[in-house]
């Protein structure tokens, strides 16, 4: 939420003005209706809503008497909440899938929306909880992991501080007792865990963790000028390029899945529409030379 506006008001207030803002820029309009069901407000304290809105914002949004509920304005600008409409996709698309959905009820109306279908991960539920309590509570885990390079599973010590999503698998960030650094465990490669005492090792400590690397994309140089064009719509260049901040602990993660983890002719242009400005840079927090 937004806070760019010196208006005094609770807590209460100012989640009603975020969904009344919420409502008119998605939808386009609202009704006392909408704040009498959605925030669960009787008449007269919706009506008092939006009119005290109104008050302190004018020309944000009027009545429409023939329409009979409330429309946008021609100045309307949101103060009680960010518009982000990737942030709103997301929900969308978490309401289409009838996964729980903060403030769901806000959304009315959307259209069909479909995903990729992707086999669900095999995470047990005691282990993840034993991990999240492990991170918070900072706990030392016994865990068994099967690793890819192992035949069967192998004890482990870790200390883990943090999560880590790369897109479709779930890691625990954690110091390895046994390699005396910090890794990634894949949550659904353990095969149990259970806490063993108190971390030593602190999160301050894990510098990958902590530390950033600026990811400099540009179109694919041999793309026509049209095509680049569109690429550059696609991840919202300036200039040609697109920055990327990330942590240097999923920096192989987001390489991978961007496609910029091989030489940029490994593929054909029109199938790898990006290319790494700046590999070298990028290659060497790895630890290798740029392919």
């Amino acid at each position: 939420m937004v806070d760019c506006d010196p208006i005094q008001l609770t807590r209460w207030q100012r989640d009603r003005r975020a969904f009344l803002e919420h409502r008119i820029f998605w939808h386009g309009s609202i009704g006392l209706a909408d704040l009498m069901s959605v925030m669960e407000i009787s008449r007269a304290q919706a009506s008092k809503d939006i009119n005290a809105y109104i008050a302190d914002h004018p020309d944000h949004l009027f009545y429409d008497k023939s329409a009979r509920t409330y429309v946008m304005g021609a100045a309307f600008t949101p103060h009680y909440m960010l518009i982000d409409p990737a942030e709103y996709l997301d929900r969308l698309a978490a309401v289409a899938k009838g996964a729980p959905t903060k403030n769901a009820d806000w959304i009315v109306g959307q259209p069909d929306i479909l995903s990729l279908a992707l086999p669900s991960p095999g995470l047990s539920p005691e282990i993840v909880r034993t991990v999240i309590r492990a991170c918070i509570q900072r706990q030392r885990l016994e865990i068994h992991y099967q690793s890819m390079s192992a035949a069967a599973a192998i004890l482990r010590e870790i200390e883990p501080h943090a999560l880590a999503h790369d897109g479709f698998r779930w890691h625990a960030r954690a110091f390895c007792l046994k390699d005396n650094v910090f890794k990634d465990f894949v949550l659904s490669r353990m095969i149990d865990a259970t806490q063993s005492g108190g971390s030593e090792s602190t999160p301050v400590e894990d510098h990958d963790w902590r530390e950033t690397i600026t990811l400099r994309i540009s179109a694919h140089p041999d793309l026509p000028e049209g095509q680049r064009r569109i690429v550059e719509l696609d991840y919202g260049m300036t200039d040609g390029i697109a920055e990327l901040v990330v942590r240097k602990c999923m920096l192989y993660y987001n390489l991978k899945r961007l496609g910029l983890d091989t030489r940029p002719d490994t593929r054909a242009p029109q199938d790898q529409h990006i290319v790494l400005r700046n590999a070298d840079e990028a290659f060497a927090v790895l630890g290798r030379k740029a392919p």
